[in-house]
């Protein structure tokens, strides 16, 4: 699996709109429709709707 990245304005603003806190969460894969992050510390990963 690809490292995460920080996430940009944009993404945070999405994660916080899906009340996760953007801290915890990096970005590893950003397609038109989903977002694919993954946890900081936990590494557990999650699919959000843009």
């Amino acid at each position: 699996m690809k490292k995460g990245k920080k996430p940009t304005k944009r993404e945070y603003e999405l994660l916080k709109m899906h009340r996760l806190n953007p801290a915890n969460w990096l970005i590893f894969k950003n397609l038109h429709n989903k977002l694919h992050i993954v946890h900081r510390e936990t590494g557990t990963i999650r699919e959000i709707r843009k």
